[in-house]
């Protein structure tokens, strides 16, 4: 943008661009936390990378005030138990989290409809305290509860599959 006539010229920003001096030597990943050769560390604790995975807490957001929850239960808990299972699903395929990958896991245990007895009490021992400040390892442990071949179904057909036996799709 111009200059008024009356701001001195020595105010004035130069009227060109310079880039900064051009480097020789090559970027490389030497910082602490950088991950290098492209592949994420995997292993007992570390759980399942994969991008925009803070999305899942905006799809949760969807499903607020929609579960089927028994006595005992807390949506949040669900809500962040089956965003972990989401998760898992969604870094299997190698994307961000989308609307079915929550679904799916909603469907697998039974927050979407009225769940079997045995069902309830199942995950009201497993998902109590997924939420909470030390949720974390309750969360690993349900992501890593369900079979891959599970997560790779539709959520339809996880959903069909958990009505006929609920223990089959879980792996128990």
């Amino acid at each position: 943008m111009a200059a008024p006539s009356y701001v001195p010229a020595s105010a004035k920003a130069p009227s060109i661009y310079r880039s900064p001096p051009r480097r020789d030597d090559p970027w490389t990943a030497d910082r602490p936390g950088e991950v290098v050769g492209g592949e994420h560390p995997a292993g007992p604790g570390l759980g399942c990378q994969g991008p925009d995975q803070g999305y899942a807490l905006k799809l949760a957001q969807r499903f607020a005030g929609k579960l089927v929850l028994a006595a005992g239960e807390r949506e949040d808990d669900a809500l962040a138990g089956c965003g972990a299972v989401a998760l898992r699903r969604a870094s299997l395929f190698g994307r961000a989290p989308v609307v079915h990958d929550l679904r799916l896991s909603l469907e697998l245990f039974g927050y979407l409809i009225d769940a079997d007895a045995a069902l309830v009490t199942w995950r009201r021992a497993h998902f109590a305290g997924a939420a909470g400040h030390h949720g974390y390892h309750v969360k690993l442990r349900l992501a890593g509860l369900v079979p891959e071949e599970t997560l790779r179904l539709t959520p339809t057909a996880a959903a069909e599959a958990s009505a006929r036996n609920w223990r089959i799709p879980l792996g128990l």
